[in-house]
């Protein structure tokens, strides 16, 4: 293994890369040089009879990103069947907690654009937490918090990332073919035939995931649901004498390409909008773009915050010992991180200038978001490095 491939699992590295790709692409597209970006953004490429002919940034977004959904689906189904989330008690909190992140943003997104053209769709921009950003901002500050802080917020990541995907899945299929949905699931079928046969051989599953991901796109349903479907498919329990499974081996080789090359090209192709005085503005004066800030914000934090109390509070979930309210205000806040999956229903739920305002309010927040949460896991991280006893009730 390369020690660059290294370099790209530590998970402050994805954080970086994603934040140095967005500044990149908001330069870039406020620079004179503007209408090279676009134009590069919006140069189609691909064969017209599969209906594959996209631009290079729907390439990133239902190409590139599909690689992360399916590390994503990796750590899923991992976790669902031998992680946190395999036993109900242990991962009542982090999923109640999910639950509230999802539904108080959304809530809030509709309460404040209620009426406004595209807010049907548009009440998913603040359910995602993103999970690359948000471990990044927390093992770069609050590396001395308990490991319960961490598996709190994998998660609940990974829980936040199940509703968004199926919030992808029911929103944004708007024709629906039944032959290509025919080929997805004969695609499916026989991936988990050669998962259950313990076939190991690349040559088949790499052509058998792009007929997947191709026929899930042409019919209709946006394209990373292949992503993830392949990973839920994939074994995670590893037979006598093997040393992993297939899932972690999987998850070990491709996170860096995940890290390194999906999320930050995506980023990249995202991110560039237009900033300006008048923009800035129309997003704390616009009622979309304003849901989408107040959700990020204040949802993710009371809602993360309150479902996870109410969850203690009803006797259905405990508070890990080594953890204190505190500590989970704090990661509450790091939940309004929305960066990568925000941005992408930003582009599915909106057009044109909406769509630009919708993403710069998911910049914004995130970013005020990021700033906040590390300010808060900085003095956490302080107390739990003087050795400070943590009491559930502070």
């Amino acid at each position: 293994m390369s020690g660059f491939a290294r370099f790209l699992r530590i998970e402050t590295t994805g954080g970086f890369l994603l934040l140095a790709a967005t500044a990149i692409a908001l330069v870039w597209a406020n620079s004179p040089l503007d209408d090279s970006y676009r134009a590069i953004r919006d140069f189609h490429i691909g064969p017209e009879s599969l209906h594959l002919n996209l631009s290079i940034g729907d390439w990133a977004k239902d190409g590139l990103l599909a690689l992360f959904f399916f590390v994503a689906g990796l750590e899923l189904k991992r976790e669902l069947v031998v992680g946190e989330l395999s036993d109900l008690r242990s991962a009542a909190l982090p999923i109640l907690a999910a639950v509230g992140g999802m539904l108080l943003p959304a809530l809030i997104a509709v309460g404040v654009a209620w009426g406004e053209p595209g807010i049907e769709r548009a009440w998913a921009i603040p359910v995602a937490t993103d999970i690359a950003f948000a471990l990044g901002v927390l093992a770069l500050v609050g590396s001395r918090l308990p490991t319960a802080a961490r598996v709190f917020l994998l998660s609940l990541a990974v829980v936040d990332d199940l509703g968004a995907i199926a919030v992808i899945a029911v929103l944004f299929t708007e024709t629906f073919s039944v032959l290509a949905a025919a080929i997805a699931v004969a695609g499916l079928a026989c991936y988990a035939y050669l998962q259950h046969r313990r076939v190991r051989a690349w040559w088949l599953y790499v052509p058998l995931a792009v007929v997947v991901w191709a026929a899930v796109h042409a019919a209709g349903i946006h394209a990373t649901i292949a992503g993830v479907a392949l990973g839920l498919l994939t074994r995670v329990r590893a037979d006598a004498g093997e040393e992993h499974a297939p899932a972690v081996r999987l998850e070990h080789r491709l996170q860096p390409w995940s890290a390194g090359l999906a999320v930050p090209v995506f980023a990249l192709f995202a991110a560039g909008v237009t900033i300006s005085a008048d923009s800035l503005g129309a997003v704390f004066s616009s009622a979309i773009p304003l849901g989408v800030v107040a959700g990020l914000l204040a949802g993710k934090f009371f809602g993360i915050l309150g479902a996870s109390a109410l969850a203690v509070r009803l006797g259905v979930a405990r508070l890990p010992g080594s953890l204190s309210w505190r500590d989970v205000a704090a990661l509450a806040m790091l939940g309004g991180v929305g960066f990568t999956v925000s941005l992408l229903v930003a582009e599915l739920s909106l057009d044109g200038e909406a769509a630009e305002l919708a993403k710069a309010a998911v910049l914004i927040a995130s970013a005020f978001a990021a700033l906040a949460a590390a300010a808060l896991l900085s003095r956490r991280n302080k107390v739990h490095a003087r050795g400070a006893p943590t009491e559930p009730s502070d």
